[in-house]
């Protein structure tokens, strides 16, 4: 009876052994607990600027799939403009844009235009790995491009 009642309560600790924190502070992924989200995997990118007859930025980017990102759109109010790129920005999870202290969390994204001057901030996290752009709409120069990597 005895050695019943010993193997019955063995069997019951059994399960609790793998429920056990095995957590090795090596294998930290250095997220915190927000996630993705968490200030280790965000990264600042040089401005965007919309300018008449100005390049929108000295380089492209090249970004890494699941990293958080932040980047301004600087607008001198020169002209109005516009910056597209429907496909980068369907390839991206947009966080939140900023415009002067609003914060706003859209669904989705295909430009954004400036009617004055101003500035806008975006956070995003990259998704989907792939070769994009964003661009002034009708322009053909190359300086009104932006290319942007997602490895």
């Amino acid at each position: 009876m005895t050695r019943f009642l010993a193997t019955c309560a063995l069997c019951l600790a059994l399960p609790f052994g793998a429920i056990a924190d095995d957590h090795d502070e090596d294998d930290d992924n250095g997220f915190g607990l927000a996630g993705l989200l968490s200030g280790a995997n965000k990264e600042d990118l040089p401005p965007v600027t919309l300018s008449a007859g100005m390049p929108l930025s000295d380089a492209g980017w090249l970004l890494k799939s699941g990293t958080y990102y932040e980047f301004e759109i600087e607008a001198d109010g020169s002209q109005e403009l516009a910056l597209t790129g429907a496909e980068f920005f369907r390839a991206i999870w947009v966080d939140e844009i900023v415009i002067e202290g609003l914060e706003i969390r859209p669904l989705g994204l295909d430009s954004v235009e400036f009617d004055e001057a101003g500035t806008m901030e975006i956070g995003f996290v990259a998704i989907k790995p792939g070769s994009y752009h964003l661009k002034v709409p009708g322009s053909t120069g190359e300086t009104q491009r932006m290319e942007i990597i997602i490895e």
